[in-house]
């Protein structure tokens, strides 16, 4: 992993989202089982920023390797729950997919999510069931690092909330 990780991370050794981006739609452009309009600029900035936990604007070996681990993990879970293989998911195939990766959501949430994350066509597609899911594990986890007390609840400052909302 470390060679590869070296020829795909260059001189710097750190993967920015551009390189994240091209490295993603290389990838997953070769499973024709998983259908994606290709993953976006802004989707890559978003995977690095909420992986990112050194605070470089890039993924090291590490973030890199514990990002890659989660994707091949989801991936498996995308193939599982895609019951018609169509390389798409539906409402219902979504939310048994959100359940199997370990997200016990409400109905109401979950429904939020799906139409967030939906394509007009009614599906989502494999680049957004990823972004959905890196977002919803980073929250997760920043959630149980602010719940101090254990008790289902935190409190934040406005600063704190927009930090987390637009860039965590």
């Amino acid at each position: 992993f470390i060679n590869v990780f070296a020829k795909l991370a260059g001189a710097d050794n750190e993967i920015s989202p551009s390189e994240l981006r091209d490295i993603l739609n290389r990838v997953v452009g070769k499973h024709a089982d998983l259908k994606t309009d290709g993953f976006s600029l802004d989707a890559c900035r978003n995977m690095v920023s909420l992986m990112d936990r050194d605070g470089s604007g890039k993924l090291g070996i590490k973030e890199f390797n514990f990002l890659w681990q989660r994707i091949k993990s989801w991936q498996q879970i995308f193939r599982q729950f895609d019951m018609d293989h169509s390389g798409n998911m539906n409402g219902y195939e979504f939310r048994l997919a959100l359940a199997e990766a370990g997200f016990r959501l409400n109905d109401q949430l979950t429904q939020t999510i799906t139409m967030r994350y939906m394509e007009e066509n009614g599906v989502i597609d494999f680049d957004n069931y990823l972004c959905c899911l890196v977002r919803l594990e980073t929250m997760f986890r920043i959630f149980q690092a602010l719940n101090k007390d254990g008790d289902g609840t935190i409190k934040l400052k406005l600063p704190e909330f927009l930090n987390l909302t637009m860039f965590g």
